[in-house]
C-alpha cells in the first residue's frame, strides 16, 4: 500500500519559501502590470508621436516649395510688370498666401472635432442666445 500514497516533500509550502515565492509573484504581476498598463500606451504614444511629427514636417516642406515656386513663377511669367520699383509684389503675394494657409490650418485645428465634444460654458451659452 506504499505506493499509493501521497509522496512526502521535504519542504512544506506554509512555511518561509511560500511566503517569499508568494512576494516574488505579487512582485512580478505588479511589474506585468505597470508595463502593460503603463509603458504599452507609452510607446504607442511615442510611435504616434513620431508619425504625426514626420508627416507635419512633410506637409510643411512641401507648402513651403509650393510657395517658393509660386514666387518663382510670378517673378519669371509676369515678364517685366514686377520688375524695378514693383519687384517687392511677388514676395508680398506669397507672404500673404503663406500667411493665409497658417491662418486656415490654425482655424481647422481650433475648430476641430474636439471643440464639440467638450462642455459648454454658461459664457458660451449665453453668448450664443
Amino acid at each position: 500500500m506504499a505506493g499509493h500514497m501521497a509522496p512526502k516533500h521535504k519542504k512544506s509550502d506554509g512555511g518561509a519559501g511560500g511566503l517569499r515565492r508568494s512576494g516574488d509573484d505579487a512582485f512580478k504581476l505588479t511589474v506585468d502590470y505597470f508595463k502593460q498598463e503603463a509603458l504599452d500606451p507609452l510607446k504607442g504614444l511615442g510611435r504616434f508621436l513620431l508619425w504625426g511629427l514626420t508627416g507635419s514636417l512633410a506637409i510643411a516642406g512641401g507648402i513651403l516649395l509650393v510657395l517658393v515656386g509660386i514666387l518663382r513663377l510670378l517673378q519669371t511669367e509676369t515678364g517685366t510688370a514686377l520688375t524695378g520699383d514693383w519687384s517687392w509684389v511677388p514676395y508680398f503675394a506669397v507672404a500673404l498666401l503663406g500667411v493665409g494657409v497658417a491662418g486656415v490650418a490654425g482655424w481647422r485645428i481650433t475648430a476641430g472635432p474636439g471643440r464639440a465634444k467638450r462642455p459648454r460654458t454658461r459664457k458660451e451659452e449665453s453668448a450664443d442666445a
